[in-house]
């Protein structure tokens, strides 16, 4: 019974030594982050944004090899896409004013961006991606974008940044004073 103890006690010795040096010396991972920003150019930009599409797209993007299974991942994907004007290119000549009257020529609308919105999308399924999944995943968004960016352009974005172009601009141009107006795109 003394030997029963005393083995007892001993273990409950090397126990408590054990966590308190587990304790006191854990190792804690501690994350640090040492940012230099610098703005590298500052531009002036002109874009008057008109229209925003938001898209969906399903996407299941393959990898084929020919020794290895094929490798899958199917994406949902948010995107918004936005048309605008640039009225940085509208010069001079391009408005013309006889007392009420105005003439303004404004340049086409074109799409400013696309832009995949990565917080609203997933990552749905992966398929035998194994160490590739990352290089997967990143070649089915690129994938995505250019499909959007080819879809999109097949729309009607342009045709309506033009309309919201000159909802926009027509109570503007009342508002200052021009009772007569002739708004084109060049």
């Amino acid at each position: 019974m003394v030997k029963t103890f005393k083995v007892l006690a001993i273990l409950t010795a090397i126990g408590f030594i054990g966590w308190f040096v587990a304790a006191k010396f854990t190792l804690k991972t501690t994350v640090e982050s040492n940012h230099q920003l610098l703005v590298e150019r500052v531009e002036s930009m002109g874009k008057l944004e008109l229209v925003k599409y938001r898209i969906s797209d399903v996407l299941e993007h393959k990898n084929k090899t020919p020794f290895l299974p094929d490798a899958s991942v199917l994406l949902i994907i948010k995107a918004d896409v936005v048309g605008c004007i640039d009225l940085a290119k509208v010069k001079a000549e391009h408005i013309q004013v006889y007392g009420d009257s105005v003439v303004l020529k404004l340049p086409q609308p074109e799409i400013c961006y696309i832009k995949i919105d990565h917080k609203s999308s997933k990552v749905y399924d992966t398929k035998m991606a194994f160490f590739r999944e990352a290089d997967l995943v990143d070649e089915a968004y690129k994938s995505a974008e250019k499909q959007i960016d080819e879809e999109v352009r097949k729309s009607d974005i342009l045709q309506q940044t033009r309309t919201n172009a000159l909802n926009i601009l027509k109570p503007i141009l009342t508002g200052l004073g021009y009772s007569k107006m002739s708004l084109s795109f060049e």
